[in-house]
């Protein structure tokens, strides 16, 4: 088997848990490896430190799935880890229950799987392959999954531009079992039919259930903004915690149109109102006419390098946010880019905050939900994070730094 051997310096985070393997650590490759092998790691005296698959090219060469040298990768392997992550999930009742029967399954990284999602949505399971190695190894993740969990349909939803990074080329659709048109699932007793053709993630944004579980507790007697609603989950949360009104805004008339389908089945469509615009201008012209306002974008950093111009955003749509919002009101700001943690979106709070002279009091923060583990040693796992912020105004005496004047 081909050996990666690391560089002095480089070697305590894999030791410690993490399971990526950055291009910059590798010292080098003993042997011909070939994209998608399995190869060993080790650190530069040739202590063994774990297998997994490469990935040549890559800024991530190689991931982790086991750690000693005798564990087979195959069938079996698939099967007990998927085992091993539904009873983690049972053990806080996610999968127990007819209330919700749409969660995550597999989150990569975080149960022992790295390249591969599997989200449930009623007896219908999505997948996404994020690297070649395993999507070289398909059919035995699939026969795991049937074998395990017998549903209806598999589909696949890998991202294309993963597949086309990762030089594989990616199945569309159900790729085992029925025919289907569509995801049908329920969460906390809220029932969801997603047509095949939305093409977010595998379907539906399953990580963010616990703040819509907030947002429900928070909406009572309030009007409510959902920006960058897709189906309008928190929209939907509000409506059935007694929000008074409650606007979806998105620029996909699909989405919407869905959301709108699921208002109706839910029996909320009386105080669900959905429009199709830019949620910016739907944010600034809004004149504080919102008691709580949603701002869940799109992943603005999707890589380190992109830092810098997501932070400005997220001040941006902060600071937009506090111009919807009623003076004493809720603000909540969401970021799904793990290259921004949680110290850096709350200053992007506080810069638009002030733009907007208020200021921003931060009273609870949300993170993915518990089926989307992170390992301890894998701080790029912690990729979800909110903020509930009061916004109140500044008083009028308030002034701009030295640097701004």
């Amino acid at each position: 088997m081909v050996t990666v051997r690391l560089k002095p310096g480089h070697v305590q985070p894999v030791w410690a848990g993490h399971p990526w393997v950055y291009s910059q650590a590798i010292d080098r490759v003993e042997g011909s490896a070939t994209r998608g092998a399995e190869v060993r790691v080790v650190d530069p005296r040739g202590n063994f430190l774990g297998r997994g698959f490469y990935s040549p090219g890559s800024a991530i060469p190689v991931r982790l799935l086991v750690r000693d040298e005798t564990t087979a990768i195959d069938t079996n392997l698939f099967r007990d880890r998927l085992e091993r992550a539904l009873a983690a999930r049972a053990a806080f009742g996610i999968g127990t229950s007819p209330e919700t029967t749409g969660y995550r399954v597999v989150h990569a990284e975080g149960d022992g799987l790295p390249g591969l999602i599997v989200d449930r949505a009623g007896d219908v399971l999505s997948v996404q392959f994020l690297t070649y190695g395993m999507k070289e190894r398909a059919s035995m993740v699939l026969d795991a999954l049937e074998q395990v969990m017998r549903p209806r349909a598999i589909v696949d939803r890998t991202p294309l531009n993963v597949a086309k990074l990762e030089n594989f080329t990616a199945a569309q659709g159900v790729v085992q079992g029925e025919s289907i048109s569509s995801l049908s699932f329920s969460e906390r007793g809220l029932a969801y039919r997603i047509p095949l053709e939305l093409g977010q993630k595998t379907g539906f944004y399953f990580d963010q259930r616990d703040l819509r579980w907030r947002v429900e507790a928070l909406s009572k007697g309030k009007r409510v903004l959902d920006a960058y609603s897709y189906v309008g989950s928190f929209g939907l949360a509000a409506a059935r915690g007694g929000a008074t009104d409650v606007v979806c805004v998105d620029e996909s008339a699909p989405a919407l149109e869905t959301g709108a389908e699921c208002a109706r089945a839910n029996g909320l469509d009386a105080v669900m109102h959905f429009e199709r615009s830019d949620a910016r201008r739907m944010m600034q012209d809004a004149h504080g006419s919102f008691d709580l306002v949603v701002v869940d974008p799109p992943r603005l950093a999707p890589s380190r390098g992109s830092r810098e111009q997501a932070l400005f955003m997220y001040a941006r749509l902060s600071e937009l946010g506090c111009h919807a919002v009623k003076p004493g009101g809720l603000l909540i700001m969401c970021s799904c880019s793990a290259a921004v943690d949680l110290t850096g979106l709350t200053r992007a709070l506080a810069t638009g905050a002030v733009r907007a002279n208020m200021d921003a009091i931060v009273l609870e923060r949300v993170f993915q939900g518990i089926d989307h583990p992170v390992p301890a040693a894998f701080g790029e796992g912690l990729y979800l994070k909110s903020l509930i912020a009061r916004v109140l105004s500044r008083s009028s005496h308030s002034f701009a730094p030295a640097d701004h004047e």
